[in-house]
Formats: structure tokens, sequence, C-alpha cells
């Protein structure tokens, strides 16, 4: 028994410990070959799946290709088939994108554009193909009396010229002065050729309703709207003076003439020609008096009407109490005057109103001016 070796406690506790430490490492060296494994796997499948051959659609302007590629990011594809993306074109996807079997890739191609607008005029990239896209795609909106050139519906080529012409229609009321207008009648008490003001002139206020319409800030027309007085001009009224300058007659002024009438002759200081004559009565007709009144048949000279010897006339012309001979009707006296007898007019007295009346206008006679004595 003595030479029996006993293994004692402290040993058997030392060779459990190592059993137990090689036992844990192995379990853990187990999951993570696993793990890897599984990995790999499945970066197996996914470089297999990538480097298929995969079917996709390139559609570029409209024109569809159906191509085969192993390629897996949409860059790399472009690149293989030789297609350059500008950086105006629009792609449906990103350029960093996958691609999988059975993608459909499109591509519209931008063109340049010349675009007038509010003033600038730049070249612009579009993918549009009407000039209205053109103007969604630059946000640029149309006015409801704005114009674009060519149509909204027009199709875009490159170096297309779309020009959008801004109109602005503005409505004005205005104010202008009313002109007076120079209104003239004759005076025959004034001497021809003498103007005298009766009434001054005014402007007057009219206003004007103006419509002006601008294309780009240009005023390209403007047409009146309206028009109303908002207060009437005054007419300026001038007297005219048509009074015959006359020489002063006097029993000194020499004959003009020497005529022989009805077996008298005698001398003519003036020969009055285109004369008018009319006639008149000493009633209420003619006078304004009728025969209560204390100046009836009185004459402006103070002598009382006589037929066949009283006429009225303009004392510029034929001096008060001189005879005349009148053309067709002989001698007769100016002893009378009256405000419608102004210039070569005459009068008649008559004692019949019915005579007077009758008696009408007779123009164009010959008067002959004498002097204050009768002929004999």
């Amino acid at each position: 028994m003595g030479n029996h070796s006993t293994e004692t406690h402290e040993n058997r506790s030392s060779s459990l410990s190592f059993a137990r430490r090689w036992k844990r490492p192995s379990k853990r060296f187990v999951s993570i070959v696993a793990a890897a494994s599984i990995a790999f796997t499945f970066m197996l499948l996914f470089l297999l799946q990538s480097t298929s051959a995969k079917s996709v659609t390139v559609v570029v302007d409209g024109q569809e290709k159906v191509v085969q590629t192993r390629e897996w990011v949409l860059e790399h594809l472009l690149d293989e088939q030789n297609i350059i993306i500008d950086k105006h074109d629009r792609i449906s996807k990103p350029l960093t994108a996958k691609i999988h079997d059975g993608d459909k890739i499109v591509i519209e191609r931008a063109v340049p554009v010349q675009l007038e607008a509010d003033g600038q005029v730049k070249v612009v990239y579009t993918t549009g193909k009407t000039v209205s896209e053109l103007l969604e795609h630059m946000n640029i909106k149309l006015g409801k009396d704005d114009k674009v050139f060519p149509e909204a519906d027009a199709a875009l080529t490159a170096n297309s010229r779309v020009h959008v012409v801004r109109i602005l229609k503005k409505i004005e009321e205005q104010e202008h002065k009313l002109p007076f207008k120079v209104v003239k009648q004759n005076d025959s008490s004034l001497a021809a050729g003498k103007l005298k003001m009766l009434r001054q002139g005014e402007e007057g206020i009219v206003v004007k309703k103006m419509e002006y319409i601008f294309q780009d800030g240009v005023l390209v027309s403007e047409q009146l709207l309206d028009k109303s007085i908002k207060k009437p001009s005054v007419d300026k009224l001038v007297a005219v003076g048509t009074k015959s300058a006359v020489a002063v007659l006097s029993a000194k002024s020499p004959a003009v003439s020497t005529l022989s009438k009805n077996g008298i002759t005698f001398e003519a200081k003036k020969i009055l020609k285109n004369v008018t004559l009319t006639a008149y009565d000493a009633g209420v007709s003619s006078t304004g008096k009728s025969k209560k009144h204390p100046q009836y048949g009185i004459t402006a000279s103070g002598t009382r009407v006589q037929e066949g010897r009283t006429i009225s006339v303009d004392p510029n012309v034929i001096p008060m109490g001189w005879w005349v001979y009148i053309e067709g009707y002989g001698f007769r006296r100016a002893e009378d005057k009256g405000s419608a007898v102004k210039g070569n007019k005459i009068d008649i007295y008559y004692d019949s109103a019915k005579t007077a009346n009758s008696f009408g206008t007779k123009r164009g006679v010959t008067v002959y001016v004498i002097g204050p004595n009768k002929p004999k």
C-alpha cells in the first residue's frame, strides 16, 4: 500500500479545469465559423446575381432599345452603352442607382433655346417639347393679356427662339383745358375794321378717359375710351365794325357831280350806290307810337312827317336836314333816324301803313346827296 500512488484532490481538480477550458473555446470557434459561412454564402449568391446578365430597356428621346448587361450600377451601364449624359439632360433614375432585370431607363435630351422674357435674353436648356413646356420648366407665368411667340403649342427644336411679351393695359382719367371760341358779330355803329371786346372768353375743362397699352414697358398704343365736359368753356365775344368810313359832309363840301332830273339841275356832293330802300309809317308797328302819343308823327329832327318829303337815314352817311335825290322816287329830305337804319339804308315815309308794309325792300338804288337846300 505504501507504493500505491494515490491521486490527490488537487490533481483531479486541475485536470477537470483544463478540460472545461478546452471545451469553451471550441464552441465559440464553431459559432464564428458558422457565421462566416453564412455571410460567404450570401455574398456569393449576391455576386452571382449581380454578375448575371440582365435585360434593361433604355429610352433616349423616345427611341427605345433593349440591352443585355452584367453591370449593376446605372452609370456603368451607360458607359458600357456609350450613352453620354449632359448635365441638362433628364434621367429617370440617379446615376448611382442599382439596376435590375426588367428595368426601364428613360433619358430626355435637353436642347438649347434662346429665351427673351422680362427684359432678359438668355440661352436656356430644356427637355420640354413645346413652348408651353419650356415656360413651365422655367416657371414663367403668362398674364391674361401676355403673348408668346411662337404660340404655346409650337414645337421646340435646338436653337429655337421664344419671346414672351408682357402686355400691360393702363386706364387713366386726365383733365385737359377746353379752349374757348372767338365769336365775332358785326356792329354797324363801329367803324369798319375796329374791334370791341364785348365778353372775355374762359377756358373750360374736359375729362378724357384713356387706355394705354404697353409691350415690355414700351407704349405701343393709346385709345380714347370716353370724354366728358367737367366745365364748359365761355366763348369770347367780339364786335367787328362794319360802318363805312365816309367823308364828313358840309354845305361847303365841293360837288362831285352835276345832274339834271325832272327838269331840275343840281349838284351832288356825294353819290351813294347800292342803297337799300324800305318804308315806314307813323303808327305803332313802325315807331311804337299811337295817335294819342304826344310825339306821334314827330321826327328825330323835330319836324312833322310828310309823305313825299320825309325819309329816315343814318346821320353818319347823310347829314340830318339834307336833301337827296333817290332814283325812281325823287327829292326827299333827311328828317328822321332809327335803330334799324344803318349805313347805306334809307326808310321812306308813307302816311298809309298798308302802303308802307307793301313797299318791301328795294336794293341796288342810287342816291345823290345834295345839301341843306332843295334844288329849284
